[in-house]
């Protein structure tokens, strides 16, 4: 890992916020990439702790939309496709963004009901509270609330 991956790491979160029987997911971090990654790792820990999650398997994804909001939606939306369609869950991506196109990877096994315990199915992202922006220099912030 470079020295500047390294540092994007240290400062790259994700969090939850409440919204009424949906969860809302929020990535945060020194790049919109890394604000992305890090709100796929949060829809990943509704469902499981992201820790418990191997990363044996990766599955390339791509996405083009007219602005990052809906970028954002369509990442989310065909992470949550490939889970359920592969029987799979993640745990690492590494996502690149250039202008409004996305090229990632996302990294992760087979469901095991015994070994991940998952909490939840997430149905898919929504509009709701739907915010890719840079707050200030360096900070970027993506969320959006997803069904649960």
């Amino acid at each position: 890992m470079s020295d500047g991956r390294q540092r994007e790491a240290k400062s790259a979160r994700w969090e939850h916020f409440p919204h009424g029987a949906d969860i809302g997911v929020r990535g945060l971090g020194p790049t919109k990439a890394a604000a992305f990654e890090q709100a796929a790792l949060a829809m990943t820990a509704v469902m499981t702790d992201p820790a418990a999650v191997g990363h044996d398997e990766a599955v390339e994804i791509k996405a083009e939309a007219p602005n990052a909001d809906f970028l954002l939606l369509d990442w989310l939306n065909a992470l949550v496709f490939e889970m359920a369609t592969r029987r799979m869950i993640f745990g690492a991506f590494d996502v690149a963004i250039s202008g409004n196109r996305l090229e990632a990877t996302a990294r992760g096994e087979a469901v095991s009901r015994e070994r991940h315990a998952p909490a939840v199915e997430i149905k898919g992202a929504t509009m709701t509270e739907l915010r890719v922006a840079e707050d200030q220099p360096g900070t970027w912030r993506a969320q959006c609330v997803v069904d649960v």
